[in-house]
């Protein structure tokens, strides 16, 4: 797995193009199946790929933290969630809230996360590969097979599956 994540960032640029055009003919061609395709590959894709053996998305990037992601993670911690957003999110050009640091401060040195029962929406749903109409998300989605080799497997496989 390490050396797939090293060259992770390489692979991806190299199909950054292919994987873009793919998505916005995706978008405009809908295969009836899609649905089903879509949650078949991302169970296969799950089969062979353990999130804990990488959490490269933790080490790397940060998740938006809702306002009820704040309430509940602030509740969990027995804070105030004023008191949550001082001591571990910013802020950012979005507006919106995010991380001061990462790696994530949640993530322990054997990639479990601390709040995993409570952890934001966002990381509930990353790499967001088993979505209904993936093509709605098609730039997020390439955007994130530079960083997760799940999300870069599955747009690899689905485009076997679903030549367009």
């Amino acid at each position: 797995m390490d050396d797939f994540l090293k060259k992770l960032p390489h692979l991806s640029s190299q199909k950054k193009t292919e994987n873009t055009q793919y998505f916005k003919k995706l978008r405009k061609k809908k295969p009836k199946n899609l649905d089903y395709v879509v949650q078949e590959t991302h169970d296969e894709v799950f089969d062979e790929v353990d999130c804990l053996t990488c959490a490269n998305c933790c080490k790397t990037t940060g998740p938006l933290f809702t306002d009820n992601d704040i309430a509940r993670i602030a509740k969990h911690f027995r804070m105030k969630p004023s008191d949550f957003i001082d001591d571990y999110l910013r802020i950012d050009e979005d507006n919106d809230y995010v991380l001061k640091q990462v790696p994530c401060h949640f993530l322990g040195a054997d990639n479990y996360c601390s709040i995993y029962e409570v952890r934001p929406k966002a990381c509930r749903e990353y790499p967001h590969t088993d979505r209904r109409k993936i093509y709605q998300i098609g730039t997020l989605t390439v955007k994130n097979t530079a960083i997760c080799p799940a999300a870069f497997k599955m747009v690899e496989k689905m485009k076997s599956k679903l030549p367009l």
